[in-house]
């Protein structure tokens, strides 16, 4: 027999993968598939089968193009600082590659995942090819409920070591350097297969460890079944009020509604509301509004049945996500917009940007020099019950750490921001009104205006000099595109 080689599978089955995914965006039926008559007999006494043949190819298919993970070194800058979600390191010294490790490593990733049970009114067990948007939504959500939660710089003590990473310095070569040679980089001390020397290792504090319960049942949160408040199945069935289904793309402002809808709806979470931005205009009366205790009560504490949790707010004010889908240019990312993001990701209160580069969706929680830095969610795991005790938590943190250009930004995205209390979310307004001020177009990424958005009609937000931020100066062929979710993300 003849061999078949591995980019050849994965060749065909990208495209039996894009055929059938193609046929389901149409709501065309399932392919015919040449039968002899007793298997046509059989098909027509279960009309479904076809239907479940197809999710089963589809789900191999997937299997074999995310499963597989062609590794790559991530190279960082040992002159530059890196930023990670408000938090700045100069990786020259051991002591802070253990803090950026600690760091990186401790946020949870979200990635597809295959074998779970069955989404409702569909025959699909995997999200592989679709639900990268969503995988990335849950990250956002997970990294506030991680700050709402967890006890301040909290890091998981069980983080394994960094893995396919080198640290350089980047200097500009000439002959007359270094001997006529190039400047070799500096490869991690570690390697990839061991653990930091324990006297340059973050010392394991008794208040992280006692987290472990709360981390644990945080993760259970997103686990792949019917019941988790935060999982794929819920997350599906919350977007088929906005018109999709499981086996649909989704874009970053449908995914921020689906998370408020989420977090609205679970009694898991003590005091947290989300807040999802129209228009690309925060209204700060509203946010308020939505903090504020209702006065018969209801929305206060909540019992779970999970660990007690110690340091969650004052009743008498909500915590609040704020969730601003936003447009940063038209068919490409516009450069003027790059110093923003920046500013925006350097402070202490964002949790981060759901995006990504075209038909590809991404995490975005730092960067170093003109680079982001983030996690991928197209990586293809088997289901984890998280409804044992002992489940493992391996497959939730990530420890490759991965980079990309700005310039390969796609930019429809979805800018996240976490405020614990009253005094946080006046210094959050604070910091990102004048972080939005480094733009240089005529309009910023988004605006804050006080008042709430009844106060403003439509009259007044066109002749407003601070109007609504998706008002671009777009490309030529932009106005074929009607909207963030346009934008297709795989």
């Amino acid at each position: 027999m003849n061999s078949v080689s591995p980019s050849a599978v994965q060749y065909v089955g990208a495209a039996v993968q894009e055929e059938l995914l193609e046929s389901h965006r149409a709501g065309n039926p399932a392919p015919r598939l040449a039968m002899s008559p007793e298997a046509s007999r059989e098909a027509a006494v279960e009309p479904d089968e076809v239907d479940k043949l197809k999710a089963k190819l589809l789900s191999a298919w997937n299997n074999v193009k995310y499963g597989w993970s062609v590794k790559s070194r991530t190279f960082f800058n040992k002159t530059s600082p890196i930023t990670v979600l408000g938090q700045s390191y100069l990786l020259n010294s051991e002591d802070e590659v253990e803090r950026f490790h600690g760091a990186f490593v401790s946020k949870l990733w979200l990635t597809y995942r295959k074998d779970f049970p069955q989404l409702e009114g569909s025959s699909l067990t995997t999200d592989c090819g679709w639900g990268c948007m969503l995988r990335s939504g849950q990250m956002l959500l997970a990294q506030g409920l991680l700050v709402h939660l967890m006890p301040r710089d909290w890091a998981w003590p069980d983080a394994q070591p960094l893995d396919d990473v080198d640290f350089e310095v980047l200097r500009q070569w000439s002959p007359s350097r270094a001997g006529g040679m190039p400047i070799p980089s500096f490869v991690s001390p570690w390697g990839a297969s061991q653990q930091a020397p324990k006297d340059v290792q973050r010392p394991e504090s008794a208040r992280d460890r006692q987290s472990e319960p709360l981390h644990r049942q945080l993760v259970s949160w997103f686990g792949d079944y019917p019941p988790a408040p935060f999982g794929l199945h819920q997350l599906v069935e919350l977007g088929k009020s906005s018109g999709k289904r499981a086996g649909d793309w989704y874009g970053p402002s449908i995914v921020a509604h689906i998370l408020r809808k989420a977090v609205c709806k679970t009694t898991e979470v003590n005091n947290l509301v989300v807040y999802v931005a129209q228009d690309c205009t925060v209204y700060k009366e509203d946010v308020v509004q939505l903090c504020e205790p209702s006065p018969s009560g209801e929305n206060g504490p909540q019992t779970t049945n999970g660990p007690q949790i110690s340091n969650v707010p004052d009743t008498s004010w909500k915590s609040v996500i704020i969730l601003v889908p936003v447009r940063l240019g038209g068919e490409t990312l516009n450069p003027a917009y790059i110093e923003c993001v920046k500013r925006l990701l350097k402070l202490d209160c964002c949790i981060g940007i759901i995006g990504g580069k075209p038909k590809h969706s991404l995490y975005f929680v730092g960067f170093q020099d003109e680079q982001l830095l983030y996690l991928d969610p197209h990586y293809c795991q088997s289901m984890v019950d998280v409804t044992h005790a002992d489940f493992t938590l391996e497959s939730f943190h990530c420890c490759s750490p991965r980079k990309m250009a700005f310039s390969r930004m796609d930019p429809s995205c979805t800018v996240g921001f976490y405020a614990k209390n009253q005094k946080d979310l006046e210094s959050l307004c604070s910091a990102v009104a004048q972080a939005l001020l480094c733009s240089k177009e005529n309009y910023p990424v988004f605006t804050l205006m006080e008042g709430q958005s009844k106060d403003y009609g439509l009259e007044g937000l066109r002749l407003s000099p601070t109007g609504p931020a998706h008002i671009l100066k777009l490309s030529r062929n932009s106005s074929t595109r009607s909207s963030t979710d346009d934008f297709v993300f795989l």
